[in-house]
């Protein structure tokens, strides 16, 4: 690896030389396609004359060939290229970087027809660097010629950097473009070991199979960035099992990154058109494709409002035939869709099954209450028995975020020793902190290599060997599920009229509606008429006040009991049924809703408000919830934990608490709380020690003060 970083101080000279025309947020923009078109050259290096030739040949024997691509793909594979891959590129063009750099009077018009001259594919992926409005633009500034010229000193022929170098070099300059812009390297790519954890989990126990003689097996990353999880997994493949081949698949809808991946793939020999550009959740660009392994670490907590239509008309239409069936998670955090659009890819069991490895946060872990689109999601994995394991990973782990980080493994293909269970791994001790930060990057997990501990393997050794121990378990599937019951409690007013009381009522919406009965002004909609007589003065007519009838019914009110209390709902309406036959006054029904809500008042003491069944009416303010484990009866988890606290309280069965799927009382939620099963109870200190260190600190303080006022 020892061209990797002396590869990239090289390039990050150069770098230096766009200063002024260019701000260092910038120089990416021009270095990573360069550094892409520097190493397309040296590939074609060998064979460029021969491909020059063959062009000329076929020009000047006017062949009948339509597409020749093929033709001169082939004129430029290099020698040692594999005989049973198809070679993607070429070029045509009378240019290369050194002939490039020995004319600068022309060196912008010469580039330009030197980009122009490759294979289809390969401009099309050199045009998303949007590369093209900096030639101009360098040129102005009397910079192309300098860094043409500098990079044609830089020797990239694989056989000088191989394609695992070239890979690490494209993510180290990244991140050196990304710290110098101030911005976060962690969308572009995740760090190296990290990827090799989730290869090494993805590929655990499937050594029979990867062994077997031209065994070809494809692979799958949603959001592949700059590919890095597709050339580790690769590199992995090739260096355990050469016999094996790993076709690679990957999306991204960043233009720099698929760029910088689709270049990688390109040069490595994987077949380009399984790299694709657009967003994932609405350009699916494998549509009927279907997988062996999937890999991703998808945005962490980013909205999905931009999708938002069509992830939910595909929702609502499809629903389970579609991606997102399972349920759609809060607008702010989509990462629940990349898993789901995963599991949509996974090949039916009978052909062999899938395994996917997908690195969260903790938000998917819990967020969501039964019912919820978050729950709905887990539960359709839970129960359809695909999730295998968890891992927590360490905290700083990242480039740009500092936060604790979770790996899932889905499969629908569980070996026997883990069906109906799941797994979870507490490794966020398995990390050492690095001698330099990198942005919010602290610490990494050592893979052994170059004297690092081997947190890697240890890792997986847990993962493959399934212990119950400190830092593993395994559960049933029922254990993280539970049915969220409703536990109501009984309705007790107690009444009074009271001054407050009767003012509450006459600025209620029964109120008002009655002082509009008694306006003899007609209510019509539109502009008043011309010549309309004005509306009668009601003081002047003699009539009544201006709430006649509401003045009648604070009356009749008035006229019950001075000072006494009804405890009972049923004897305070019965009472005021007769006041109001008694005074000939007509009680209306939204008058007595409005009586009872202004002069009731709640009193754990009065009696139960019943309905015309004589069944106990719920309390909405004193309502709550349960959340009673799978395994729990409901009824003796409710007269166990419940009733010994609310002897009068019930668990509602409205259909509104009911589960949606099996009808029963109490819906069905999954939350994966990993840290609360490896949680280890921490005594407090002893309250002498936690004194005498406050005095030792008074003490200092003391004498600190002392020496100032001196």
């Amino acid at each position: 690896m020892h061209n990797f970083s002396e590869k990239v101080s090289l390039i990050w000279q150069v770098a230096d030389l766009l200063r002024g025309p260019y701000r260092p947020n910038q120089y990416g923009k021009v270095i990573l396609p360069l550094t892409v078109l520097r190493r397309l050259d040296c590939v074609l290096e060998p064979t460029r004359e021969k491909v020059r030739a063959k062009a000329e040949d076929l020009k000047r024997k006017g062949t009948p060939i339509k597409n020749l691509e093929p033709v001169l793909n082939r004129a430029a594979m290099p020698p040692e290229w594999p005989k049973d891959r198809p070679f993607p590129l070429h070029n045509t063009s009378k240019f290369d970087f050194r002939s490039l750099a020995g004319d600068p009077n022309n060196i912008a018009k010469n580039l330009t027809h030197y980009i122009k001259c490759f294979s289809s594919k390969a401009r099309e992926i050199i045009e998303y660097f949007g590369f093209a409005e900096h030639i101009e633009k360098l040129e102005k500034a009397n910079r192309l010629y300098l860094i043409v010229s500098k990079f044609a000193t830089i020797d990239l022929h694989p056989g000088t950097v191989t394609n695992v170098e070239m890979g690490y070099i494209f993510e180290e300059l990244i991140r050196k473009f990304s710290e110098a812009a101030n911005e976060t390297a962690g969308d572009h790519f995740t760090p190296r070991e990290v990827i090799r954890l989730m290869v090494d989990l993805l590929f655990t126990g499937d050594g029979a199979e990867l062994g077997k003689r031209g065994i070809v097996k494809t692979i799958f990353d949603p959001a592949c960035g700059t590919g890095g999880m597709l050339s580790v997994a690769e590199e992995y493949v090739a260096g355990l099992y050469p016999d094996a081949r790993l076709e690679v698949f990957g999306q991204d809808y960043n233009p720099e990154s698929y760029a910088i991946c689709g270049s990688d793939m390109l040069i490595k020999g994987q077949n380009i058109d399984h790299i694709k550009f657009g967003d994932s959740f609405t350009e699916d660009g494998f549509p009927s494709e279907r997988y062996d392994y999937m890999l991703a670490n998808p945005p962490f907590g980013v909205e999905w409002k931009p999708e938002e239509d069509e992830i939910r008309k595909e929702h609502e239409t499809l629903k389970m035939s579609g991606r997102f069936g399972a349920g759609l998670p809060r607008i702010n955090d989509g990462s629940l869709l990349f898993l789901q659009h995963m599991i949509s890819k996974m090949k039916p069991t009978k052909d062999g099954g899938t395994r996917v490895g997908i690195v969260f946060n903790g938000s998917p872990l819990f967020t969501g209450d039964a019912g919820s689109g978050e729950s709905e999601i887990r539960r359709w994995i839970i129960e359809n028995d695909w999730l295998e394991a968890i891992v927590a990973l360490p905290d700083e782990l990242f480039y740009n975020t500092g936060i604790y980080t979770y790996v899932w493994i889905v499969s629908n293909r569980k070996e026997p020793r883990r069906r109906g269970k799941i797994q979870l791994i507490n490794a966020v001790s398995f990390a050492q902190k690095m001698r330099k930060s990198l942005g919010k990057k602290r610490q990494e997990i050592g893979d052994g290599r170059d004297g690092k501990p081997d947190h890697v393997g240890a890792i997986t050794r847990l993962y493959g060997e399934m212990p119950e121990g400190e830092h593993s378990k395994v559960f049933d599937n029922a254990d993280f599920g539970y049915r969220k019951i409703t536990v109501e409690r009984p309705l007790r007013f107690r009444f009074a009229v009271t001054p407050e009381g009767i003012a509450a009522l006459r600025a209620s919406s029964a109120f008002a509606r009655l002082a509009e009965l008694d306006d003899p002004a007609p209510k019509k909609r539109g502009r008043k008429a011309k010549n309309a007589p004005a509306a009668p003065d009601k003081a002047a007519a003699g009539t009544p006040g201006p709430n006649a009838a509401g003045d009648a019914i604070v009356a009749v009110l008035e006229g019950l009991p001075a000072g006494q209390v009804w405890m009972d709902r049923a004897v305070f309406l019965a009472d005021l049924e007769a006041a109001f036959d008694a005074a000939d006054a007509r009680l209306a029904a939204p008058v007595r809703k409005a009586i009872v809500a202004a002069l009731g008042r709640r009193d754990e003491n009065a009696a139960i408000c019943v309905d015309e069944d004589g069944n106990p009416e719920p309390d909405p303010e004193l309502r709550d919830n349960e959340n009673v484990p799978l395994k729990e009866d409901i009824l003796v988890y409710f007269d166990r934990e419940v009733k010994p606290h609310v002897p009068d309280a019930w668990i509602s069965t409205d259909e509104k608490y009911r589960d949606k799927k099996d009808g029963k009382v109490g819906i069905i939620g999954y939350e994966l709380p990993v840290t609360r099963h490896f949680y280890v109870y921490q005594p407090p200190r002893p309250l002498d020690a936690i004194e005498s260190e406050i005095t030792g600190l008074e003490q200092n303080i003391m004498r600190m003060l002392a020496e100032v006022t001196k």
